[in-house]
Parts: structure tokens; C-alpha cells; sequence
């Protein structure tokens, strides 16, 4: 397997891209919009960069890497001849079944189609296509080329051999594959999602201020970021979006969005990605909080 095929060019897409073609995969990185294909482009030229200076890889790695990207703005011509397409879109669930309906009629019939969907059922992504056996969730962590956990999600009828394949080329990218079954939220955002929204029930309900909240935390519980400035470099708009699958998969209240985390999100308020969430990303103080996430 050497042609991979990314759809997305956003945060984990353009991150995807890199770690593929910096190990040597042919990348077709895909993206109705040539702007974000640009952006995603200079993302992975800039974290590329940054690894030169700290000499973990050298000029001559970067221009190979960058070598091994080609933009595409047609899916239908982005997938054509590849063993492995990884989808890293918006995490919507009706654009992700219309993205794997259209790859079923695009990609060859041998091709493996993994989602990188945090929380959204890979069987009922399966669903609308003809080849359930060979779709997989793959859900990588964000920075993805700095870390190692890569979720491997068997969706009710993917094969053992689909599930072998995609472990194996995880570990060629020198990632810790984890198997897990397809229920919401799968174990990373199941137990995570619900951390970060308590915490944000605390801080609704005044029992703390922000950073007060993520110094117990981190000081407290030995975690490297505290929850809620997690949440900002998450995305507080992909928080909400997993909370609201796993409340409607479970049918359990305790997975209900915390209000402050809806109104945040209606009125723009979504963390790094916008300059402001709980914490401010503005010009000025956005890259101290942004590069210490790439020490």
C-alpha cells in the first residue's frame, strides 16, 4: 500500500497528509476548496519547519514529504488508483455518509475506506456502501504527527483482514494502534467528552474560574493541558457535535451538552480555530498557547 488518498485538508487532514507522505506515501490530499487546500498546505510546510529546526528530520526530509502531496479539488479524480482513502472531514455525519456513497462508486472495489470520525458509527458509515468488510475507522490525535495513539474501529462487519492491514500501516507510521468496537464515542471521546463537559459545568456553575479549573488538573491529576484550554485546541464546535452523538446513542443524560458549551458555540466562541474560547487566541497571545502544544 503506497497511494493513500485524505480527504479534508483541515486540522487532522492536513496533519494525516504530512505523517503519510513524511513516511515515504504517495498523498492525494482532497478539498472542494483550493483556499484550504493552500492553508493545509502551508500548515504542513510550517510544522515540517519547525522539525527542521529542531533537527528531527533534515531539508532534504521536508522537500520529500512535501514532494509526496498533490492537491485535488475533484474526489472523483483524488481517488483514483489508491489502496486507502482516509476520510478527515467535518465531523457531520450526513456529509460523511455522502462522502463514502460517493467513494463507493469512485474507488476501485478493493480499496479500504477509513473514516477518522471521533465518534460517528463506522457500521452506519458502512451502510452506504457495498463493501462493509473493508471500512474502517481510523481515528488519529491531535497534532497527528507528533501523537502516537491511532483508534482502530471495527465497524459490525469489517474483516479481520481489513482490520490486520490498517493496524499493520499504522505501526509503519510508528503509531500505537488500539483496537476498539464501534459504540459512541468508541473509548477516547467516551471517557474524554465527558471530563471536558463537567468541567465545563464547573465553570458554569461558578464553583471556579478558567484557569483555576485546568491548574487542579494538570497539577492535580498529572494531565499535560487542563480540560477546558483542551477543549479550545479540540475545537469547542467538535465537542459539542460529540457530545450531542453520544447523548443521542445513549439516550443518557449525562452526555447532555452543558449549556454554556451550546451558547458558546452559537455565538462563535469555538477556541483556537476563531481566537477566542476559553481562553484568548488573539494575533498576540495565539502562539504562546498554539507551540507549546509542538515542544
Amino acid at each position: 500500500m503506497k497511494n493513500i488518498a485524505v480527504i479534508g485538508a483541515g486540522t487532522m487532514g492536513n496533519g494525516i497528509a504530512h505523517t503519510f507522505a513524511q513516511f515515504g506515501y504517495k498523498v492525494n490530499l482532497i478539498d472542494i476548496s483550493e483556499d484550504s487546500l493552500s492553508k493545509g498546505i502551508a500548515t504542513i510546510t510550517k510544522n515540517l519547519d519547525r522539525m527542521v529546526a529542531k533537527e528531527k528530520i533534515s531539508e532534504s526530509d521536508k522537500s520529500n514529504t512535501l514532494e509526496n502531496i498533490t492537491k485535488h479539488t475533484s474526489l472523483e479524480e483524488g481517488v483514483k488508483n489508491v489502496e486507502l482513502v482516509v476520510e478527515a472531514a467535518t465531523e457531520n455525519e450526513k456529509l460523511k455518509l455522502q462522502i463514502f456513497e460517493d467513494l463507493e462508486k469512485f474507488c476501485d472495489t478493493n480499496t479500504i475506506l477509513a473514516s477518522n470520525t471521533s465518534s460517528i458509527s463506522i457500521t452506519k458509515i458502512a451502510s452506504v456502501t457495498k463493501r462493509a468488510d473493508k471500512v474502517i475507522g481510523m481515528h488519529f490525535m491531535n497534532p497527528v504527527p507528533i501523537m502516537k495513539l491511532v483508534e482502530i474501529i471495527r465497524g459490525y462487519n469489517t474483516s479481520n483482514e481489513t482490520t490486520e492491514i490498517i493496524m499493520d500501516l499504522s505501526k509503519a507510521l510508528k503509531k500505537v494502534p488500539t483496537e476498539v468496537n464501534d459504540y459512541p464515542g468508541f473509548v477516547a471521546n467516551r471517557i474524554l467528552m465527558p471530563m471536558i463537559n463537567e468541567s465545563i459545568e464547573t465553570l458554569y456553575n461558578q464553583v471556579a474560574g478558567v484557569e483555576e479549573i485546568d491548574t487542579v488538573m494538570k497539577l492535580g491529576m498529572a494531565h499535560p493541558m487542563g480540560p477546558l484550554q483542551l477543549a479550545d485546541f479540540i475545537g469547542l464546535d467538535v465537542c459539542l457535535s460529540i457530545l450531542e452523538v453520544m447523548y443521542d446513542g445513549f439516550k443518557n443524560p449525562k452526555y447532555a451538552p452543558c449549556p454554556l458549551l451550546v451558547n458558546m458555540v452559537q455565538a462563535g466562541k469555538l477556541g483556537v480555530k476563531s481566537g477566542e474560547g476559553f481562553y484568548d487566541y488573539s494575533e498576540s497571545r495565539k502562539a504562546e498557547h498554539v507551540s507549546a502544544q509542538f515542544k
